[in-house]
């Protein structure tokens, strides 16, 4: 019996010898090299995670910009037509005012037309030239409202 005990402890030992490389060679060889794989996916995922943020960040910030761009466009567009709205009201304010001047000194008996029209010029309804204060004016309301626009653009963009 001894005989066999001793063949039955050897097989034992082989098998146990067998049994524990085969699992170390699952640990070294299977097991770890999916986890290294799941943990680099894990980590991918995160920097694709990362970068969608970004990109999403970056296209959100594009789309302000462009909106504030378009804002700032109309802006001044408002403040150049409301400028050419001033200054034509202003000559027709001024024309309106020669033209009573010119009519009063028609309706006297003791001037000519001619000499009217020369002591009484009518400006243009349009595109005239104002007096320098009043121009000035109009000019100067127009750039403080580029200037606003300007202004609010670079608070959206932050530049």
């Amino acid at each position: 019996m001894t005989r066999h005990a001793d063949a039955i402890l050897k097989l034992s030992l082989a098998l146990g010898a067998l049994l524990a490389g085969g699992g170390v060679g699952f640990y070294y060889g299977i097991y770890l090299p999916s986890q290294d794989i799941r943990h680099q996916t894990e980590a991918m995922n995160e920097k694709q995670a990362t970068a969608d943020k970004q990109t999403k960040a970056l296209a959100d910030q594009a789309r302000r910009v462009q909106a504030a761009q378009v804002d700032y466009d109309d802006c001044v567009n408002f403040a150049e037509l409301a400028y050419k709205q001033r200054w034509t009201r202003s000559c027709q304010s001024l024309r309106d005012a020669d033209q009573a001047a010119y009519e009063d000194c028609a309706d006297d008996w003791f001037t000519t037309e001619r000499g009217c029209r020369a002591k009484h010029p009518v400006r243009p309804a349009k595109d005239c030239a104002l007096p320098g204060k009043v121009a000035q004016d109009i000019a100067g309301a127009r750039d403080k409202r580029k200037a606003e626009c300007l202004a609010k653009l670079q608070a959206v963009t932050g530049s």
